[in-house]
């Protein structure tokens, strides 16, 4: 009975859905503590990380004869000893309502990679401000940021407020000043809570000491919250990652499904060929599906043989992406090594890779006050926006879209590292901006008879999968 009871329970949670969440705020305002409370007062830690963390705060904590429940996030030894956050810090735990992943992110502005890296996944940000210095030049800019990462729900943690006795016209000056801003950014999903992370007032349970506030606690919303409609369910995108071929009578082409739906029996689009075809099979391990959606990773079987590979897209005719190579983004510069405009970067996008070129920078935005300047370059943590020439075709949307398919990295390729992240604003017009012609191959010019051209094609588009781009003219 016990172990019917166990597998039940097991696949009660596997059904759960899950909330990524993000926490930003200034240095101090308690992002971390906030976090340790969650997890103390849902009663998700073991016996033993209550010993250490009670061990670890009279030895290295700065909650004075608090329990200093930043510890259980605040990992590095830099950050105990500085009591400050530097690193992404992950935590997983869970409720009888759903999953939770938690980011607890930098405050610095130093780090605001390490805060874009947290939030590219995020459903949901708690932005946290001190009720004593309320909405600072860092709330603009952690707002801004999180706007920028199209993250749709907002929650403002007015922490500390057993500091200013719980004054309700405090919260309320503070809401209004951040909702202000907040319309400035289109952000239309804003929720308010007056919180005490140190002494866990409206975290898990509501607090008698804030008899005004009406709303639920902290944990009761995030468990409610819907997240269901932020995911892209109606443009079908299906970046191709492998191809499958276990012997000779099963072709499959195998991938994560970015966006939208796909049933079987559905009409597809490849692209770049536009070759269209039906889906005859949606295989995954545990058996076939007559439908599947975004975020699953299954293999698409199709009627007619059509030449498919890795970095292609699928797509349902009467809805396709933007096609292109060149397109306008705002882009988040990742790297230590300031930008250098002549150098060609690699972008990876879904699962496609080409060379890229910046071929302008339209602004530069002061993360702190929103405000745009020219530039000629970006350095560490700079953020604008550029246009931007691909050496191969690419398939995708406008980010605010559909985050899954706008979104891109650059890589050094001397380096290898990360220099920027992307986000989509849409395409660019090639008259608009100063670009080289791809590499041409004249067959009829180099003498190359058409029995000729299969074997190069072939040879032509192995390169496009490595970044390497160049146009065949046949005739």
């Amino acid at each position: 009975m016990a172990i019917t009871d166990i597998k039940a329970f097991l696949d009660q949670d596997e059904k759960k859905d899950l909330l990524r969440l993000l926490t930003a705020g200034s240095v101090d305002d308690g992002k971390s503590t906030l976090i340790g409370r969650l997890l103390f007062d849902s009663k998700k830690l073991y016996e033993d990380q209550l010993q250490a963390l009670e061990r670890d705060s009279k030895r290295v904590g700065n909650a004075g004869d608090h329990i200093d429940y930043a510890l259980l996030l605040d990992g590095l030894k830099a950050e105990r000893e500085e009591g400050i956050t530097i690193d992404v810090a992950y935590r997983y735990f869970s409720t009888n309502q759903r999953k939770f992943i938690i980011a607890d992110t930098p405050g610095h502005e130093q780090y605001t990679r390490n805060m874009i890296t947290g939030g590219s996944t995020a459903n949901l940000a708690i932005i946290l401000v001190d009720a004593r210095t309320g909405v600072i030049t860092q709330t603009r800019r952690h707002t801004f940021l999180v706007s920028l990462l199209g993250i749709k729900h907002i929650v403002l943690a007015v922490n500390k407020m057993d500091l200013v006795d719980f004054d309700e016209s405090v919260f309320n000056a503070i809401v209004e000043e951040y909702k202000a801003l907040t319309d400035r950014l289109n952000i239309e999903d804003v929720t308010c809570f007056p919180l005490s992370a140190l002494d866990g007032d409206n975290v898990v349970e509501k607090s008698e000491r804030t008899p005004w506030y009406e709303g639920p606690a902290l944990l009761d919303f995030l468990e409610n919250v819907p997240i269901h409609t932020d995911r892209n369910m109606t443009d079908f995108r299906y970046p191709v990652q492998y191809v499958l071929r276990p012997n000779l009578d099963f072709r499959g082409f195998c991938g994560k499904i970015a966006s939208g739906v796909v049933h079987k029996g559905d009409e597809i689009m490849a692209l770049p060929s536009r070759k269209v075809s039906h889906v005859k099979e949606i295989v995954t391990y545990d058996g076939n599906l007559d439908e599947a959606f975004c975020p699953q990773s299954v293999t698409l079987t199709l009627e007619d043989e059509i030449d498919i590979s890795r970095g292609e897209m699928l797509v349902h005719p009467d809805n396709l992406p933007e096609i292109g190579r060149h397109f306008e983004t705002m882009l988040v510069w990742m790297d230590e090594e300031p930008m250098d405009r002549s150098k060609q970067f690699y972008l990876k996008h879904n699962t496609n890779t080409t060379r890229a070129t910046v071929d302008e920078i339209c602004y530069q935005v002061d993360v702190n006050t929103m405000e745009q300047h020219p530039a000629d370059g970006f350095k560490l943590n700079e953020i604008g926006r550029v246009k931007i020439t691909t050496a191969k075709t690419l398939f995708y949307d406008a980010y605010q879209k559909n985050r899954a398919t706008g979104s891109f990295i650059l890589i050094d390729p001397i380096t290898n590292n990360t220099s920027a992240v992307g986000m989509i604003i849409g395409p660019t017009d090639a008259k608009d901006i100063d670009v080289e012609r791809l590499p041409e191959l004249n067959l009829p010019k180099l003498g190359i008879g058409p029995e000729h051209y299969e074997a190069i094609e072939k040879a032509v588009k192995d390169l496009e999968r490595q970044g390497i781009a160049i146009e065949i003219i046949k005739e």
